[in-house]
């Protein structure tokens, strides 16, 4: 057994070991909006459902590990507090790549990544129409986890409609895990 203090190591190598120790990590997108109106969609893999009753996820945007800047994603909830959660599958993962580019603030990454963007019907971000699951959300909470380069940004969202492709479920109305196909990262 190797033990090591967190103190002795450097933020990335931190990140390598967690990152490595921790999966699969599911990636959902995450979609925002600005005070503006202006639309934002990111794919995070620190993401993850910790309640049914009442039903809520939790997904991370961390500060720039060379800048310490917030994402947009954070800056977006704590201006408009609602958030879509789209599930990525295995057909999208090239998009969502195109996505995950650093674009300076008020660039479309639905355009970018050639998504469908599709109205929500109960908050104003939008989903992605290419997505087999759409939770729409409401952020409850926002915490951060630090001021530094790669420090994470807990949000908490509670999710009040849910949107499901008919082919990915089955007949009781439950997800089929063969035709869900999801994606997800594994170190």
């Amino acid at each position: 057994m190797v033990s090591v203090n967190i103190s002795d190591l450097t933020i990335p190598k931190i990140h390598q070991l967690l990152l490595g120790s921790i999966g699969p990590r599911p990636i959902c997108f995450a979609s925002t909006i600005d005070k503006d109106g202006q639309r934002n969609l990111a794919p995070f893999s620190f993401f993850n459902v910790f309640s049914a009753n009442p039903p809520m996820l939790v997904f991370s945007p961390a500060r720039s590990g060379r800048t310490g800047v917030t994402k947009h994603t954070h800056d977006n909830v704590r201006e408009v507090p609602e958030v879509v959660i789209n599930v990525v599958t295995h057909n999208m993962v090239h998009q969502m790549s195109l996505s995950s580019s650093p674009y300076p603030k008020g660039v479309d990454e639905f355009i970018k990544s050639g998504f469908t963007p599709l109205e929500s019907e109960l908050v104003k971000p939008f989903r992605v129409a290419e997505s087999p699951v759409q939770l729409e959300c409401e952020v409850t909470q926002v915490i951060e986890l630090g001021n530094e380069g790669a420090a994470g940004n807990l949000i908490i969202c509670k999710v009040l409609k849910m949107h499901f492709s008919e082919d990915t479920l089955n007949a009781d109305g439950l997800v089929e895990q063969q035709k869900i196909d999801r994606f997800a990262r594994l170190g």
